[in-house]
C-alpha cells in the first residue's frame, strides 16, 4: 500500500505566545517550529499499516518554517521510504491554501492512501483532511483513532462524543484525518536524524503559494484576560456549602 502522510510544522507551544502589532496573529518573527502532533499520529498510523500489509510512506510538508527540514528527515529517520518539501519560506498558510498546495502536490499520484492529522494547533477551522479529499474527489473520514487495512478498501474507527466509536469500511484511495494512531508515536534517536541528514534524500519541489479561498479570516486576536484567581473555601461542610450556594447566587446561576 502507497501511503502519503501530510506534515505541517506550527508554533511550539511550550514557548511564550505574542501578538503581532495588528493584533491580528502571532509575533511570528521569533518563534520556534515543531511539528503538529496530530500530524505526528498520522505518521505513526502509516507506518504501522506499513508494517502490517507492506508498501511505502511518503510525507509532505510545506516549507513555510525554517524547522521543516528537520521534520522531515525525523520522518525520514522513523521509517518514511521519501520525503518531499513543497516550496521554500511561503509565509503563513490557512488551512484552505494548505489543503490545495498539498491536493496539487497529490494529483496525478498513485497513492492508496493519504494521511493527516485531524486539526493543527494553528489553524482557524481544522479542515485540511477534509478539503484535500474534496480536491481529489476521494472519501474521507475524520477523527480516526485505528485502522485496518483489507483487499481495495480500510476499515477506520471514528470517534465520536462520550467515548463512542463507530467502524467504517472505506473504498480506496481515501483520505482520513487522523486524531490518534493505534500506538503512540515513536522515539528516533538523534543520531538516526542525522544519519538521514547525511545521506539526504529531501525532494524540494518548487511551488508557489496559493491564495486562500476561505470565507472565514481572523480580525483580532487577544490575549485572555487574568481574573482574580480562585478562592479557597474553608471551614467545615456546612459552612463549604453556603459559601458556595452564595457565590452561585452572586454569579446569578440560582
Amino acid at each position: 500500500m502507497n501511503i502519503a502522510v501530510l506534515l505541517r510544522a506550527v508554533p511550539d507551544p511550550v514557548e511564550e505566545l505574542e501578538l503581532n502589532d495588528e493584533g491580528t496573529d502571532l509575533d511570528r518573527d521569533f518563534l520556534g517550529y515543531v511539528l503538529n502532533e496530530f500530524d505526528d499520529h498520522a505518521l505513526e498510523e502509516a507506518l504501522l499499516i506499513k508494517e502490517d500489509v507492506g508498501g511505502t510512506v511518503t510525507v509532505f510538508a510545506p516549507g513555510n518554517a525554517d524547522e521543516v527540514d528537520q521534520i522531515l528527515y525525523t520522518a525520514l529517520a522513523k521509517g518514511a521510504d521519501a520525503a518531499k518539501k513543497l516550496g521554500d519560506d511561503l509565509g503563513l498558510l490557512d488551512a484552505h491554501a494548505q489543503a490545495a498546495l498539498f491536493a496539487d502536490a497529490l494529483s496525478g499520484g498513485d497513492h492508496d492512501l493519504v494521511l493527516c492529522g485531524v486539526q493543527a494547533s494553528d489553524e482557524l477551522d481544522g479542515q485540511v483532511a477534509t478539503l484535500v479529499a474534496a480536491m481529489l474527489d476521494r472519501p474521507h473520514v475524520a477523527v480516526v483513532v485505528g485502522t485496518r487495512p483489507g483487499d481495495g478498501s480500510i476499515r477506520v474507527t471514528k470517534e465520536y462524543w462520550a467515548g463512542i466509536t463507530a467502524d467504517y469500511d472505506v473504498d480506496l484511495p481515501a483520505v482520513l484525518g487522523i486524531q490518534a494512531a493505534r500506538e503512540a508515536p515513536r522515539y528516533v534517536a538523534v543520531a538516526k536524524i542525522r544519519q538521514a541528514q547525511q545521506a539526504g534524500g529531501l525532494e524540494e519541489i518548487d511551488v508557489e503559494a496559493p491564495e486562500s479561498t476561505a470565507r472565514v479570516k481572523v480580525v483580532e486576536m487577544r490575549i485572555p484576560e487574568a481574573g482574580e484567581g480562585a478562592e479557597m473555601i474553608e471551614g467545615d461542610e456546612e459552612a463549604a456549602a453556603e459559601r458556595i450556594v452564595e457565590i452561585l447566587r452572586a454569579a446569578g446561576v440560582v
